[in-house]
């Protein structure tokens, strides 16, 4: 099913999967209150700077059993030891829909995603890079 907007693709899931989506959307809205909200893949995604490309968004999407997080590969890399309760790929964590999510920690990983564009030179408003 081809997703016309994030609010769609939402009502599409089970009434768990949907609960504890949206309770990972407000962890990335609290680490990034202005992230502008698309659809990317077919999935919800959190632009962290204007305009932002993939490897400035977050991506998030629901299933059966589990939430997905699409931090980047940079930044499961650094959670890795943090992370290891769950099932992780290089670049996604699965979270249960069973057990509580890791708010705190979800939060530090966005704000660490953040903090890198800084590092990289991308200015968060308006995402340009220095020269």
């Amino acid at each position: 099913m081809e997703f016309k907007s994030v609010n769609e693709y939402f009502d599409s899931l089970p009434e768990n999967t949907k609960e504890v989506l949206l309770e990972l959307k407000d962890c990335i809205l609290k680490a990034k209150p202005n992230a502008t909200e698309l659809l990317n893949y077919n999935i919800p995604a959190y632009a962290l700077v204007e305009n932002g490309k993939r490897e400035q968004q977050i991506m998030i999407a629901g299933y059966k059993k589990h939430v997905g997080l699409y931090p980047h590969p940079t930044t499961m890399e650094k959670f890795d030891t943090e992370l290891s309760e769950f099932k992780r790929s290089k670049g996604s964590v699965q979270f249960p829909l069973d057990k509580p999510l890791p708010k705190e920690l979800i939060i530090r990983m966005i704000k660490y995603r953040i903090e890198l564009f800084d590092t990289l030179g991308y200015d968060i408003l308006n995402s340009s890079r220095d020269a």
